[in-house]
């Protein structure tokens, strides 16, 4: 797990040392225990490293085989790299490093670009061809790990985070209009190739970018999900039992891809509980496990540490808790939302922030529970969408139970002399893509499309980005065993009807019968709280308010002042249908533009 960045011109002239070291200085919480360069004319690799598969310095970054001509820069982790290992070791391939990075550099010498089909992981790297003057970049299936490109006529720059690529200078902080659209209508997810500023995109997840020393580029994309069931179509214990091997098979995996301690983010939930259970079946005992919990409000409890407790007794965990006063927590705000490679509305990004600083005094590594309630269908959001009538067109069923606000209310938030400023303001832009998304997913049925879009779209900005953003932010690996890809494409073989019986999920409290206590699968579902970000009073909303009210924030002209001074004057009254404070939302983009962009 690391940080990358990199430059290729287009104009003759050498890569820019001196950017390319701003970049990797920016990285440098990414990868704590080391750095490095690599350049070669035209072309600049940075790397910082954080040592998780074979600690040596034989698999220190950029890794350059001069024999093959191939130099590689690399974020992330194969967990099938020994089994593609003894696959090259078989065709002639000779090793002089033990991980997962040496094997993406034999690998794609072996097979092109035909190797993303083989690889299983989560990654994002680039290849520098030496011989052939062309740079090769990739990113993984669900988009898990970042990768942001700014590009003009004279060069072509990359790296693991929005905030690296400004720091290399250089780059015009314009905001666009359309990635906005989607920031204030998808709760804080913009759809790659669009980020909020214009002249900064992100590469798609599960696909590659292919780029020569001349600027000539092509694109391409490796890896489509579907959605349909088998013919003929199994029974119900057959596609648990499928579900079941898959998951097993996920966790091994995650937890065997590395050469230091993993432990598990344990929130209390079904999913985080169920990682702790299948490693203890396997054996595995005193496994490090962490909470974290903060002040109560009127409306809603603080923590969930009753059920996180229950579970660290049962199995025996080395557990730590950590319980998060208001004060402590109104002191990270700054830090927490500087950390962010993209502004984030979630609430819980707080709260990752804050476990992944402690966490990390423990572990290098852990397991998540990210990514299962949009594969099996925990939200309470989907039955409401698969109630709807089925006669209603697919976006009639899915906006009004998921945008934050209408297009109307979009244009309503922000000042009218903006939007006549870009021509691309006005238009609703939202809509017609998610509408499009839906009809173009390979699918069955309405539900199975809402399924495919949140896992392969919607997912990747919030909240795999959240846990890629906030865990990095410590030097902190966490790992997502429900976004494996083979465990995916399992569970959206599964009907609808059965991932959402019995309140959701119904396959993984099936196997959890027999693995939890029985109070853990039959709770009520519960979510990262932070109470004190989602009803805001104190120094929360004073925090808030003078965000907002600050010079820089009235100077960008952004907001439409009597929009704003509304939310301020009733901050606990203005929620999106998924329960965000609109009036944190403000904020938090326009203290990350103060932090991060635009000033």
């Amino acid at each position: 797990m690391c940080g990358i960045c990199g430059e290729l011109r287009f104009d003759g002239q050498a890569a820019d040392g001196a950017a390319l070291a701003r970049m990797t200085h920016a990285l440098r919480p990414r990868g704590p225990d080391a750095g490095g360069e690599f350049r070669d004319g035209a072309l600049a690799f940075g790397h910082r490293r954080l040592s998780i598969i074979d600690l040596s310095e034989a698999a220190s970054q950029p890794m350059h085989d001069e024999g093959l001509g191939l130099t590689l820069v690399f974020n992330g982790v194969l967990y099938n790299y020994r089994e593609l290992r003894r696959e090259l070791a078989a065709r002639g391939y000779h090793f002089f490093s033990e991980g997962d990075t040496e094997v993406i550099l034999k690998a794609y010498h072996a097979w092109g670009r035909d190797c993303l089909a083989r690889l299983d992981g989560m990654f994002a790297f680039a290849i520098w061809d030496g011989g052939a003057r062309s740079l090769f970049l990739a990113r993984d299936r669900f988009g898990i790990k970042p990768l942001y490109l700014t590009r003009d006529a004279r060069r072509l720059r990359f790296a693991s985070t929005l905030p690296a690529l400004l720091a290399g200078g250089d780059v015009v902080e314009e905001l666009d209009a359309i990635g906005l659209q989607f920031q204030f209508t998808l709760h804080g997810s913009v759809p790659a190739p669009h980020t909020i500023f214009r002249h900064i995109q992100k590469l798609p997840p599960a696909s590659w970018q292919a780029v020569d020393a001349n600027g000539a580029t092509l694109d391409g994309c490796y890896w489509r999900l579907s959605a349909r069931r088998p013919a003929p179509e199994p029974d119900v214990d057959a596609y648990l039992e499928a579900t079941q091997k898959r998951l097993e098979a996920a966790v091994e995996s995650h937890l065997l891809a590395a050469d230091v301690p993993v432990g598990v983010l344990l929130s209390g939930g079904l999913d985080s509980s169920l990682l702790v259970a299948l490693l203890a079946a396997r054996g595995r005992t005193n496994i490090p496990t962490f909470s974290i919990g903060f002040a109560d409000q009127p409306e809603e409890a603080g923590n969930e540490f009753h059920y996180s407790d229950i579970v660290a007794r049962h199995f025996g965990t080395a557990h730590h808790r950590y319980h998060i006063s208001d004060h402590e927590m109104l002191s990270a705000l700054p830090e927490a939302l500087a950390a962010m490679s993209e502004p984030m509305f979630s609430q819980d990004n707080v709260a990752f922030w804050l476990l992944a600083r402690e966490v990390k005094k423990e572990v290098k590594a852990v397991l998540s529970g990210q990514g299962a309630d949009e594969v099996f269908g925990g939200y309470y959001w989907y039955p409401q969408m698969a109630a709807q009538a089925e006669t209603l067109p697919p976006l009639a069923r899915f906006a009004p139970r998921y945008f934050d606000r209408s297009h109307a209310e979009f244009l309503e938030m922000l000042d009218a002399q903006w939007i006549t400023a870009h021509a691309d303001a006005a238009r609703d832009h939202v809509a017609p893509f998610i509408a499009a998304r839906l009809q173009e997913a390979d699918a069955d049925s309405f539900m199975d499309r809402v399924f495919s879009l949140d896992v392969t779209t919607l997912i990747v900005d919030d909240p795999v980005k959240r846990i890629d953003n906030m865990s990095m932010a410590h030097g902190l690996e966490a790992r997502v065993p429900f976004l494996d890809k083979a465990l995916v494409e399992t569970a959206m073989t599964l009907p609808p009807a059965l991932r959402l019986a019995e309140g959701g999920k119904f396959p993984l409290k099936r196997l959890a019968r027999n693995l939890l206590p029985h109070a853990i699968i039959d709770r009520p579902k519960g979510y990262f709280p932070t109470p004190a970000l989602k009803y805001l009073r104190g120094g929360f909303l004073e925090f808030i308010r003078d965000t907002l009210t600050a010079s820089a924030c009235r100077n960008r002209g952004l907001y439409h002042r009597a929009y704003v001074d509304r939310l301020l004057a009733e901050p606990l009254q203005h929620f999106t249908p998924l329960q965000g404070n609109k009036l944190w939302h403000l904020a938090a983009f326009e203290y990350w533009l103060q932090q991060c962009g635009k000033k």
